[in-house]
């Protein structure tokens, strides 16, 4: 379950926004509303316990993405 989360972690400080949302609906059985909940949830603790991770400020990240 660590490289799991490991795996999710460096998408999320990455910028990259689907691949974590795809890796919680598989791994997890979560719908889109429930793997974007877990998704902000783990995004505010990653914020929280690592923000030089981040080269993007809270305000700034995301900003662009379409799928």
């Amino acid at each position: 379950m660590e490289d799991l989360w490991k795996a999710i972690d460096d998408h999320i400080v990455s910028e990259r926004i689907l691949p974590p949302l795809s890796i919680m609906r598989k791994e997890f059985g979560d719908t889109i509303p429930e793997a974007i909940d877990r998704f902000a949830e783990r995004y505010e603790s990653l914020r929280k316990d690592r923000p030089d991770a981040f080269i993007r400020s809270r305000e700034e990240y995301g900003r662009g993405f379409s799928s």
